[in-house]
């Protein structure tokens, strides 16, 4: 048989590589600005001038930072160097490899040329505007079309087990992504989500809980099935155990999303169906782990000597851990405690730091020297980067365990009279800031431990020389007859890709089918409340820009049916309170209270005055807060050119506003915010009062930015029938 000559392409890996790396210090130093906010509250979060570095809105930099640049080039970069290698081919077309690249490049760097500036959509791990979105579904396609024009003109016969998890990374972040980003623009930097409420919530959380399993999780095992083997210099432990690992994963995975929203007002049978899947992952996730681990069986002795291994090694430790935890945070009796607290940022790091950034950096240490035809410049370094970074992961996660433990426990402490122990939100705040001191410094720990790599990346390749084309030969077997008789029955799936890519989504599919489209169909899944009402314009636009400071990020507005809850913020909380929210605003963390309630429990209601008064200055107002300081919305006037446009938008979406009434929204909004402003300037100490001219300060205060945020706050809850609780600053 003919032997043919051709090369790989070590140029797109080298890209990926240097990108992974530069966007990933990028990333975590962004991220340890946000932490530090938390542990030094007045740290670029006070000033005028550094809106842009306030924490609601860097914090989805951060995250968006991490899984799509520094995650998202590390998967490239593995892929296109194995890839290659598992096929006996060049990538298909060097051109849409360098699209691909390019392209990539270009989205991240619109992410950070919206977020901080509060140009968002508003969810969670997806708030990158509409047109962004459309350019991450044309890169991806880009990505997809290469890989599998590659696989089809592959030199081998058979898929290796590494090609079934990019093909199923590929098929399944198109669907999620591009279910989850239909949004109905209002303008170049404005969207709506087309979904609203419980809808958008599941929706929501069926992508992000898959982003996680389908992003951070398939890529990142198909590459652990080819770079631990080629290290070890050993094959996998187990081919079968690979099949069921993979198949099983993939089914099982897309039906976990709802253990996010359990107690929600998401109804009761998919929140079961998100626990029971939940449970069942651990099979499948400890089999690919235990087929990694297991795979070094007899080759310890050189996970001794390999730094490559090592990180291999602490990696797959991680993901054995948070595919555990995963499951355990489902059950309800923990979820009631873990939910909304640092124990889900601990178990996240665990994943982020540990699963995703190990492996990362022991995939670029074993390239590098192949790229570049030379030793390590440093195995000391190496070996110092491995133990300060495991040292980070620990010190960032274990205090984050520890605080996530305390704000369960303390938010559900009563006191023998039935009274809550802790009625003041900020009693768990003040107790947890030590731990947000040591989770900063562990973070900083991770990053020393990046930079020293990147120089010894560095130096290794200015010691050699770029490989770009890589010379390789191979006979060409993908036609070659394969005798079929006792054949493993995988053995004909792996040999035809469009049929594997076909089986993959298929069931993919049908956990997103059954969870998603009967709470789109079944009106009865959604109960309608018929005081809940429409959001006034002032609110309406107050809604934007709450959802613009990022204050999502730090509050929720979902009260849980917990006596703990109710007793603490009133009424929980229904599925027909949000059919006009698009997007949601559940929340996932709180750093604050909720604010489901915040306007409509008349018995506890903060006034306009006290309003503005917290968002100026907030650490002022409530002893211990490490709110930031949102003294630009006094400063800043409100834009209404985009008011009749939103009021269009709504309608379209399905909110009652009348025909028409886009016309009249902007005198409505006007003479709202006059009674706002007229009631916080009245409310000035007389002291001032005397030295101002009252009715200019009005006209002045009702342009700004901050009478419309008040508005919003203080419509939360006002449509239903509600509870009393105490007053949480």
């Amino acid at each position: 048989m003919e032997i043919q000559k051709f090369s790989y392409d070590n140029k797109i890996v080298r890209n990926f590589a240097y990108a992974t790396v530069i966007w990933g210090i990028t990333g975590m130093v962004v991220g340890l600005i946000a932490a530090l906010q938390l542990a030094f509250p007045e740290f670029f979060n006070d000033y005028l001038g550094f809106s842009f570095l306030s924490f609601g809105r860097i914090r989805p930099l951060h995250t968006n930072a991490v899984i799509f640049a520094f995650v998202g080039n590390g998967i490239f970069m593995g892929i296109y160097y194995s890839l290659q290698r598992l096929l006996k081919a060049r990538m298909w077309s060097d051109k849409l490899s360098t699209i691909n690249f390019w392209g990539w490049q270009f989205i991240i760097v619109c992410a950070v040329a919206t977020l901080p500036f509060g140009i968002t959509s508003g969810k969670e791990y997806a708030e990158l505007e509409w047109w962004i979105d459309i350019l991450i579904a044309v890169m991806w396609v880009v990505f997809g079309w290469n890989m599998f024009a590659t696989i089809l003109t592959r030199r081998v016969k058979h898929l290796y087990v590494a090609i079934w998890f990019y093909i199923a990374t590929f098929v399944t972040v198109a669907i999620l992504h591009i279910f989850n980003s239909f949004e109905l623009p209002v303008s170049f930097f404005k969207s709506y989500s087309w979904y609203a409420g419980v809808q958008d919530a599941l929706v929501q959380w069926w992508y992000g809980h898959n982003a996680v399993a389908f992003f951070l999780t398939t890529p990142f095992l198909g590459l652990m099935y080819y770079f631990v083997p080629k290290a070890a210099n050993r094959p996998v432990y187990s081919y079968r155990l690979s099949i069921i690992h993979f198949w099983a994963l993939i089914f099982l995975y897309i039906w976990a999303g709802p253990h996010h929203l359990l107690y929600s007002a998401l109804p009761d049978w998919a929140q079961s169906l998100g626990v029971v899947f939940s449970i069942m992952l651990i099979a499948p996730s400890w089999g690919g782990m235990l087929n990694g681990l297991l795979t070094l069986r007899g080759a310890w002795d050189r996970v001794r000597d390999d730094v490559m291994l090592k990180f291999m090694v602490v990696a797959l430790t991680c993901y054995g851990m948070v595919t555990f935890e995963g499951p355990l945070l489902s059950l309800k009796n923990v979820n009631v405690i873990s939910h909304f607290t640092d124990w889900t940022v601990a178990h996240v790091h665990i994943g982020g730091l540990g699963w995703n950034g190990m492996f990362t950096f022991g995939m670029l240490y074993w390239l590098f020297p192949r790229l570049y035809q030379t030793e390590l410049y440093s195995k000391k370094l190496a070996n110092q980067h491995f133990w300060i970074a495991t040292l980070g992961v620990l010190l960032y996660a274990i205090p984050m365990y520890y605080a996530g433990f305390v704000q369960g426990l303390m938010w559900q402490d009563f006191n023998p009279d039935g009274t809550l122990t802790n009625p003041d939100f900020l009693a768990t705040v003040k107790q947890i800031k030590p731990f947000y001191i040591l989770r900063s410094i562990g973070g900083l720990l991770f990053i020393i431990g990046t930079v020293m790599m990147f120089y010894n990346l560095i130096k290794t390749a200015k010691k050699g020389k770029l490989l770009a084309n890589e010379d390789a030969e191979s006979a060409n077997l993908k036609d070659v007859n394969v005798a079929t008789k006792g054949e493993y029955w995988h053995r004909k799936i792996e040999r035809r890709p469009v049929r594997m890519m076909i089986f993959a989504i298929i069931v993919v599919a049908i956990g997103g089918l059954v969870q998603i489209v009967p709470t789109m169909i079944v009106k009865s899944n959604v109960p309608t409340i018929a005081s809940v009402k429409p959001y006034t314009p002032l609110e309406l636009e107050g809604r934007d820009i709450y959802i613009r400071e990022g204050c999502y990020n730090c509050h929720s507005q979902l009260i849980r049916p917990l006596r703990f809850e109710t007793a603490r913020y009133g009424d929980y909380s229904k599925a027909g309170e949000f059919v006009y929210d698009h997007p949601f605003q559940w929340g996932s963390k709180r750093t604050g209270p909720d604010l489901a309630r915040e306007g409509g429990n008349t018995k506890i209601k903060k006034s306009n005055f006290w309003h503005y008064q917290h968002m100026i200055r907030p650490k002022d107002v409530s002893d211990g807060s490490i709110m930031p300081a949102y003294t630009w919305l006094k400063e800043d006037d409100l834009s209404t050119d985009l008011i009749e446009k939103k009021i269009n938008a709504m309608r379209t979406l399905g909110v009652p506003y009348k025909v028409g009434y886009e016309k009249m929204a902007l005198a409505d909004l006007e003479k709202q915010a006059l009674e706002i402003a007229t009631d916080i300037i009245n409310n000035q100490p007389a002291n001032i009062l005397k030295t101002i001219n009252v009715q200019a300060e009005i006209k002045k205060l009702q342009k700004k930015e901050i009478v419309s945020l008040i508005a919003y706050l203080q419509r939360l809850g006002k449509d239903v029938s509600i509870g009393t609780k105490p007053n949480n600053k």
